[in-house]
């Protein structure tokens, strides 16, 4: 496997998209993003080369379907296109994938991992390696995730500015949700801040030590809680109250 090689043939790819915007420009950094995250957790439980490899050619291809619909509905919205499933379509039904792995050796563990990146919940996958990416590419997803929320602007990804997103409510169903220490179903967001605490508790998905880990080690539940100014005091108590559940968690995922 030649990750240089196939970076190459991705940035090829790339040329049939506006990267002067700035939904796709998010995309495409968060895709390297990805990689790192992918590539780091691996480094920390420390697998061999040709294991980091997969993983960061899975991680180069996850959302390459999320060109397409940024470029036809200008949209993240899962109800505009499963960009998981086009992305599967596009590498392995028209072939794509032949450009950037020469054989087909690790296909059906590239096609699991990529179909199954954004499912609410992992299953159907009895195949250890393929599990094992599955699982890897969902928390390198969220780790980068995590750091897109927080650096990135707000009415790019949200399409409200923080002072508006604080001033709404959290809905009872997804604020109750959240101390099942289960993760948001899309269906169930309503408002924007919805949105906001679907992203804080990914980590109610995180299948390894060494995501939590780099989660603790960046406090980014902390950093994303209080970047939203909240001006609705019971939206402002309730992120408190979401932030003492999260960070509970993570000690207790930790051992801590």
């Amino acid at each position: 496997m030649d990750f240089t090689k196939a970076a190459h043939v991705f940035q090829e790819y790339l040329k049939d998209y506006d990267q002067n915007n700035d939904k796709v420009r998010l995309k495409i950094v968060h895709t390297y993003g990805v990689v790192k995250q992918a590539e780091e957790v691996c480094r920390r439980r420390n697998l061999d080369e040709e294991t980091v490899s997969l993983a960061k050619i899975i991680a180069l291809l996850h959302d390459i379907g999320r060109f397409e619909q940024l470029k036809q509905f200008d949209s993240f919205e899962p109800t505009t296109m499963d960009h998981a499933a086009y992305g599967v379509q596009i590498l392995f039904e028209e072939g794509m994938i032949r450009r950037f792995m020469p054989d087909d050796r690790w296909d059906e563990i590239i096609r699991t991992a990529i179909a199954k990146h954004s499912d609410f919940v992992l299953e159907g996958v009895s195949d250890p390696c393929a599990l094992f990416h599955a699982r890897l590419i969902r928390d390198a997803d969220k780790l980068d995730n995590f750091r897109v929320k927080l650096e990135d602007d707000l009415l790019t990804f949200m399409g409200m500015p923080g002072e508006e997103i604080g001033a709404l409510e959290i809905s009872p169903k997804v604020y109750e949700t959240v101390f099942r220490s289960s993760t948001i179903l899309s269906a169930d967001r309503i408002t924007k801040m919805d949105y906001w605490v679907s992203y804080l508790v990914h980590i109610f998905d995180l299948n390894f030590k060494e995501s939590m880990d780099i989660v603790a080690e960046n406090n980014y539940i902390e950093k994303l809680v209080h970047r939203i100014p909240y001006t609705n005091p019971v939206t402002a108590r309730q992120m408190q109250e979401i932030q003492k559940h999260a960070q509970e968690y993570i000690k207790k995922f930790k051992g801590v």
